[in-house]
């Protein structure tokens, strides 16, 4: 290939390298991840299979193989794979995030092909042990390395180009997971906004483009959880499931993000001292208690939910009440540990759980229709970003006759959870943003003793430079002493002290301008004070010129103003970090 390349003309190697250094390398990078993205969802679906198997034939062998897999995966995620845990979303907010002289430094430390080994590998594993994940949070980490990885093929990469290539590998990384391009558009746009750009939207475009026609040739074009044939029926029906749907959805959606955030104000004390101590033993009893749920739904709680969500909207499969509450349990007790997992997809199944409760509830309302709004409501719930939840679930209805009920319940669920908890990504990116340190533990500082009253005039010492004469801070001007520690004079005015250290040559006194001593003419009343208060001001800069003669003029304190401090969500607080 050199060889080739050599043997061609000069303008023509430099137009080709050109080409290369401006298209070549991004839409490789972008087939890249498509190719990356299709082989690791069929991975996960793999091992999925291979668990159902087991299941069916051992109905308790989960009790045994998850928890052993969860102290697995936790160990390892620990111990050569950090920065991999959970769903990989906050990892790409807080890399795309960081600004200053800090650009690059979470990005060359949570967008490494390492990382990308282990996020599919243990998810891989945690997914064969019937643990509750989705394979798109981390698919979207896993585009977004393999993006800025293909920086090092650049002569002199920047910090703009590298955010650019991160963003659009998250966001083709969740195009490919769904089989969803407007989908990937909008994530990039609304939950990455804080660094998407105008001048980006191209590359974030072609590299969907480019992943979806690997994906669409390697998987066919197809729907991730088939078409949900939902027609709107009467208005006053619509309105009664949209509110439903808003209000019960924003709850449970708050509610599962509020659990995950504050563990430490719903865990017992032994327990949370053990997940803190021990996490993998704590990561076996996450996996226990996982499998003890699975066990008692009947196996519907295990894995993402694909499959059952699917079965609902089919009409093939039917589901008890208490499904969703279960799956919600399955699901706080797989991501609890710090397991390499996403929320996606488990989210989406517990949506079409709901639905199908509140069909059973309000049976006159259409299952399709609740199951859809069900979806989109608490999708937007825990990710609080409606427009993209509102247009994942919009690519999978045939026909447009629920887009503005989708909408509304997007937005208002969204807006109920956030009564509980903030954006539940935005929160979990900020402890890689501050270093990855936990809240701070440390014994508080001690506070200074309070300094003795002194009077106005009194001088405020302060220390000396090595090899230099202590300076007295009189309010007046700074006089250099020879002694080399001063002590302040306790009866002698200050006036007395500075004269008797460094003589003063006497200034003439000030007096006041002529403005001030003759009769102002007649004026109007509005120039006469305009005058007055110019004449007040020239006086006061001249009296000022001549410090010998001013009083000693202290700074009166101003109050502090007491700052509210935000509450920072900490990776300690989910994953129980030291």
């Amino acid at each position: 290939m050199r060889n080739v390349l050599a043997a061609l003309p000069g303008h023509t190697r430099r137009h080709a390298r050109r080409l290369w250094l401006q298209y070549g390398i991004l839409w490789s990078g972008a087939v890249i991840t498509g190719l990356v993205a299709v082989l690791y969802a069929r991975l996960i679906d793999f091992g999925f299979e291979l668990f159902r198997d087991m299941q069916g034939d051992y109905r308790l062998f989960p009790l045994v193989l998850t928890p052993a897999m969860g102290a697995f995966c936790v160990w390892a995620t620990r111990r050569y794979f950090p920065g991999s845990e959970g769903s990989g979303i906050p990892q790409v907010i807080a890399a795309l995030g960081e600004q200053g002289e800090h650009t690059s430094r979470l990005a060359a430390a949570l967008l490494t092909v390492r990382i990308v080994a282990g996020k599919i590998g243990l998810s891989f594993l945690a997914i064969l042990s019937g643990f509750t994940i989705g394979r798109e949070g981390p698919t979207v980490q896993v585009g977004a390395a393999l993006m800025y990885n293909m920086r090092r093929f650049y002569p002199r990469p920047s910090a703009i180009l590298e955010k650019r290539l991160i963003l659009a590998g998250a966001a083709a990384g969740l195009a490919a997971a769904f089989n969803t391009p407007l989908a990937g558009i909008v994530f990039a746009i609304e939950e990455l906004s804080r660094s998407f750009e105008q001048r980006a939207s191209g590359v974030v475009i072609t590299a969907i483009v480019f992943a979806g026609v690997v994906a669409l040739g390697l998987t066919g074009n197809y729907t991730y959880f088939g078409t949900i044939a939902a027609e709107a029926g009467g208005v006053r029906e619509v309105i009664v499931a949209v509110i439903l749907c808003g209000l019960l959805m924003g709850g449970a959606g708050g509610s599962f993000c509020w659990l995950l955030l504050n563990p430490s104000k719903w865990i017992p004390a032994p327990v949370l001292s053990l997940r803190v101590s021990r996490p993998i033993l704590f990561g076996a009893l996450c996996g226990l208690a996982v499998a003890v749920v699975g066990v008692a739904a009947g196996g519907a709680t295990y894995g993402s939910g694909y499959a059952e969500a699917k079965g609902l909207l089919s009409g093939q499969q039917d589901l008890s009440g208490m499904y969703p509450l279960a799956k919600m349990a399955a699901m706080v007790g797989s991501y609890l540990p710090g397991i390499p997992g996403g929320i996606f997809a488990p989210s989406l199944s517990i949506g079409a759980g709901f639905g199908n409760l509140l069909h059973m509830l309000f049976g006159e309302i259409s299952l399709p229709v609740l199951i859809a709004l069900a979806m989109v409501g608490y999708l937007a719930a825990v990710t609080q970003s409606p427009i993209t939840s509102f247009v994942i679930v919009m690519e999978m209805i045939n026909g447009h006759a629920l887009v503005i009920p989708l909408m509304a319940t997007a937005l208002m669920a969204s807006r109920v959870s956030r009564f509980f908890v903030p954006p539940l990504y935005e929160a979990l990116s900020e402890r890689y943003a501050h270093g990855g340190a936990p809240p701070a533990t440390a014994a508080p500082a001690v506070e200074p003793a309070a300094p003795a009253a002194r009077s106005e005039a009194a001088p405020i010492q302060e220390p000396a430079a090595p090899d230099e004469a202590p300076v007295e801070k009189t309010g007046l001007r700074d006089v250099v002493t020879a002694e080399p520690t001063p002590e302040p004079a306790p009866a002698e005015p200050l006036p007395a002290t500075v004269e008797a250290i460094e003589p003063v040559e006497p200034v003439e006194p000030v007096t006041a301008p002529a403005a001030m001593t003759e009769p102002l003419p007649a004026l109007k009343p509005r120039q006469r004070r305009k005058r007055v208060a110019a004449a007040q001001a020239g006086g006061a800069a001249a009296v000022e010129s001549t410090p010998a003669e001013a009083p000693p003029a202290v700074a009166k304190p101003k109050p502090e103003r007491v700052k509210k401090v935000k509450r920072v969500y900490r990776q300690a607080d989910l994953f129980g970090d030291k």
